[in-house]
């Protein structure tokens, strides 16, 4: 006796309507089609295409996969197109059904699918509902100034899952982190802005093809400390900068600002010392105690011997602080 088959055809939401595989379309032609909103955005490009789509309507998901149940008696074949979120209430309850009765086989087909990256559209999308009419009275409020701190703080939590080795945190902080992106990106638009997040992404990724032609282009390189050099010369010329200073922020914290500029400088052929660069009048009027120039000077020690002067400090202080909680708790 025929098995009767009952396919289960599941889009992605992110991807164009009617832009499916051919073993989508091969299964939508396999038999009678229906869904439960025939007039979704897939179902009317499904049938654009020539494959009629019918509509099942019943109480709750158990009816419902019954009916569809009976589409498919005797050896017949019936497809699903499921919604959006993949009816997942009327998948399960088809599922319970066959478990209970038998006598049919079930087929689950991806006609489509994610690509990597597709949950940034939601990201996006997500804004736009908080931001629009009716949507959250605090986004509303928001400025550029206003979520400032924010993006601070969110990337020095992101720091701080990095220096701890935990990477489900980290997962959730960059989270935090594309948040602020995607916000001051809608901040701008709404102010009349010319470009929105769409330019943000594509202006980085002509960036990374402009920055990496031994990847893109036909240029060859010997190693990463090659790649860097290439890097600083196309940005430099990009820009139009004439000195190694422009573009450094001086609200860096000082460890990371003194290790840049040192960097920036050596790349350059430049001194990465205050000796013989800065007159020492001019040094000692700026650092009386000489502070200053011990640290400047183990900054660049950190980093002659492959260490982040910011990193080790950080870590001898992470250090201090178990000890102050140990002790304490003595």
């Amino acid at each position: 006796m025929p098995t009767d088959r009952l396919v289960l055809v599941v889009t992605s939401p992110r991807l164009p309507a009617g832009l499916l595989s051919w073993q989508g379309w091969q299964a939508l032609r396999s038999g009678p089609v229906l869904s439960a909103d025939p007039e979704s955005a897939q179902a009317r490009a499904v049938r654009a295409a020539g494959v009629p789509v019918g509509w099942l309507v019943a109480d709750d998901d158990r009816a419902l996969a019954t009916a569809f149940r009976d589409q498919a008696r005797a050896g017949h074949a019936a497809v699903w197109l499921a919604g959006p979120d993949g009816d997942p209430g009327f998948a399960r309850a088809l599922a319970e059904l066959l478990a209970d009765d038998g006598g049919a086989q079930l087929e689950v087909v991806y006609g489509s699918w994610d690509p990597p990256g597709a949950r940034l559209l939601d990201v996006v999308s997500t804004m736009d509902r908080l931001r629009s009419p009716g949507g959250c009275p605090w986004d509303a409020e928001q400025t550029h100034q206003s979520l400032m701190p924010y993006l601070l703080e969110e990337a020095y939590e992101a720091y701080q899952a990095l220096e701890d080795g935990d990477l489900a945190a980290l997962r959730e902080e960059l989270g935090d982190v594309l948040l602020q992106v995607v916000f001051h990106s809608r901040l701008a638009e709404e102010a009349g802005s010319p470009w929105s997040v769409d330019d943000v992404a594509g202006d980085l990724v002509d960036k990374l093809v402009r920055r990496h032609p031994h990847v893109f282009a036909d240029v060859a390189v010997t190693g990463a400390g090659e790649v860097a050099a290439n890097w600083d010369e196309i940005k430099r010329a990009e820009k139009g900068r004439t000195s190694v200073t422009e573009g450094v922020p001086m609200a860096l914290p000082a460890l990371i600002l003194a290790a840049t500029l040192q960097r920036r400088a050596a790349r350059a052929g430049l001194p990465d010392r205050l000796d013989g660069l800065v007159a020492g009048e001019a040094l000692a009027e700026t650092d009386q105690s000489g502070l200053g120039g011990r640290l400047f000077d183990l900054v660049r020690e950190a980093r002659e011997s492959g260490q982040e002067a910011e990193a080790v400090l950080r870590a001898v202080c992470r250090l201090y602080r178990d000890a102050l909680l140990t002790a304490e708790g003595d």
